[in-house]
């Protein structure tokens, strides 16, 4: 059994851009090859369970992550989601006890060379190893108790509240 599973669900962290559409689609998830490269050598499993943009996802995709967080092997889970509704799939989680749960996300597609999809993940990953049970948010350079965060838009950042 892998010591962390890494739920990817799409998001900003996944997304590519296509010049002949002139917008961003979810691509294939980037987690393996940013852990890869990264030198990971804690035991993970990485786990696809959607391709969405976080404004897309509704209470069955909450539900679907949940169940999947709830029947996991694993006490240390860190999901990839993206940043615009990662709150609300944080309170989807705060009622699974015993496990730590991380989302993370990114600002900038992963692709990009100046995400901070790498950091965040690292971050993310890290959290999960030393945090206590619970929902938690890495993003900003900050773990945060996922029921005391939110996205300041203006300042593209996740803030204490």
């Amino acid at each position: 059994m892998a010591d962390i599973l890494v739920l990817t669900t799409g998001g900003t962290i996944d997304k590519l851009y296509f010049d002949a559409l002139s917008e961003y689609q979810i691509g294939d998830s980037v987690v393996d090859r940013l852990l890869a490269t990264a030198r990971v050598r804690k035991p993970f499993r990485v786990q696809g369970l959607m391709r969405k943009d976080s404004l897309d996802l509704d209470d069955a995709d909450r539900a679907a992550i949940a169940a999947a967080v709830a029947e996991a092997p694993e006490r240390q889970i860190v999901i990839t989601h993206g940043t615009d509704t990662m709150t609300e799939t944080a309170r989807a989680l705060a009622q699974i006890a015993g496990k730590t749960i991380v989302l993370v996300g990114a600002l900038a597609p992963a692709r990009f060379a100046d995400s901070d999809a790498s950091f965040n993940l690292g971050m993310a990953f890290a959290a999960a190893q030393v945090a206590p049970p619970g929902v938690w948010i890495a993003m900003n350079g900050t773990i945060f108790p996922a029921a005391h965060v939110r996205k300041d838009r203006g300042a593209n950042a996740f803030v204490p509240v």
